[in-house]
């Protein structure tokens, strides 16, 4: 049997810590590390079992997991959806989505062309009135933005959300009681304003009448996606529900996934990446970009075009690691934004000297060869950037799944079903009328930095 391993890269990337620190255990002889014959360091992952990471890896029951099917019809509704990532990681779980609603006009189309069968509603979510989805939906889910909340109370509750997105994923939930609902974001909503948005996001659940799942942020790295990106994952189950029923998260991959499997037929894909279109540099960036290495940055430029290129930010503090940065075909990714050749957050092509395609941020993120996007190639790359890694979101939805099966199986019906094709978009009355969020919110999500 072969035995397992893992570079030291990928390895520093799992932990979430520096090449360097990793160095630097490796000469204080906490891990014993090989060579290859390419002269590349490595360790045999039944040498370092005893890391909580690589413990997970080799424990693993995913492939078992993969195998999860729904026992019974669970019909979901998902805000803010995008692209389609999360929705379509859900779809292959075994949710039947009964409507997706989304803002942006070019996402629509994306989602209408890939599942004609969907119910997609596009619009502002302040005009939706969900109640006629009341008792007969499953699950509900929604990435919203992260945005402040007003704090002119002293109680942090419903009232003060008012204004924001989340107050609307809030108020959908409140209208359709679902068994279950979902929230995602980045990793950053723990911190943000000082701690205020989760203890209120925390309050709101509650008073909603739902038990929170102790939230988590899931690294897509250990779900099968080639891509260092974070996201806080929200589980939440209603209250006649939750002390009854437990929620497993879904175990990590085996393996950790690398840029060479979302290009090459291999363990992600039949067939290596298809030609699609993509952004180009400009002859004066591309020369610059031609004396960067694979895997390196702007650290790898002669120090006077280093200066020249980075201007003002070539004195500042940080590693400024995203600039002029080169991928590594044997690595993850870093983390897609919605533009590939962004100066501060460059995503440069391991061999080739241009930004990355859109069919390669794609297969970055899980999407199939066949999911097509729409619009223009900006609003390709934006749709792609903000997804969900669609692998990611299978995994989160086969936990569901087995979290639903519990359920059906404990007697928890539906009082009615909602026929697919209902398009309940109306403007609402009275206590939501008239609302406005921050136009610069989006209904995307933030891109990662």
């Amino acid at each position: 049997m072969t035995r397992r391993t893992i570079s030291i890269n990928n390895f520093s990337d799992l932990l979430g810590v520096s090449r360097a620190t990793v160095l630097s255990w490796i000469g204080k002889d906490r891990f014993k590390v090989h060579t290859d014959s390419n002269g590349k360091k490595f360790f045999f992952l039944d040498e370092i079992g005893d890391i909580p990471e690589i413990s997970a890896m080799l424990q693993s029951r995913w492939d078992e997991e993969m195998l999860t099917t729904p026992v019974s019809r669970f019909t979901s509704v998902e805000l803010f959806a995008g692209g389609g990532g999360l929705a379509l990681g859900m779809e292959k779980a075994g949710f039947d989505h009964l409507l997706l609603n989304e803002f942006d006009h070019s996402a629509c189309e994306t989602l209408r062309h890939n599942r004609p069968n969907w119910n997609v509603v596009e619009g502002d979510i302040h005009d939706i009135d969900f109640t006629p989805y009341r008792d007969s939906i499953d699950f509900l889910s929604g990435g919203f933005p992260c945005q402040a909340f007003s704090y002119a109370g002293k109680r942090l509750g419903f009232e003060e959300t008012r204004g924001t997105l989340f107050f609307e994923l809030a108020r959908a939930v409140k209208e359709i009681h679902p068994k279950v609902f979902m929230g995602e974001n980045v990793k950053g909503l723990l911190e943000h304003d000082g701690g205020k948005t989760m203890e209120t996001i925390k309050n709101v659940i509650s008073e909603l009448g739902y038990t929170l799942i102790k939230p988590r942020i899931l690294k897509a790295l250990q779900y099968d996606v080639p891509q260092k990106r974070e996201r806080i994952i929200l589980i939440a189950i209603r209250n006649d529900i939750a002390p009854f029923v437990d929620f497993k998260w879904p175990d990590v991959s085996s393996e950790v996934r690398t840029l060479r499997d979302a290009f090459y037929k291999g363990n992600l894909y039949d067939t290596d990446v298809p030609e699609s279109e993509g952004q180009q540099y400009p002859e004066s960036k591309k020369r610059i970009m031609n004396l960067v290495p694979e895997g390196g940055d702007w650290r790898d430029l002669p120090e006077d075009v280093a200066k020249e290129y980075l201007k003002g930010s070539f004195y500042l503090g940080g590693g400024k690691t995203g600039m002029a940065r080169r991928l590594a075909m044997d690595e993850p990714s870093l983390t897609l934004t919605c533009a590939p050749a962004q100066k501060q957050t460059e995503r440069c092509h391991p061999f080739e000297t241009r930004p990355l395609s859109v069919r390669e941020y794609a297969r970055i993120q899980t999407f199939p060869d066949s999911w097509e996007f729409k619009g223009n190639l900006t609003s390709k790359y934006k749709q792609i950037g903000n997804a969900v890694p669609v692998n990611l979101a299978w995994a989160i939805g086969r936990s569901l799944i087995r979290l639903f099966n519990d359920i059906h199986r404990l007697g928890f019906i539906s009082h009615e079903n909602v026929k697919r094709g209902t398009k309940p978009l109306v403007k609402l009355d009275g206590l939501f009328e008239g609302m406005v969020c921050d136009k610069d919110a989006g209904y995307h999500g933030l891109s990662e930095k």
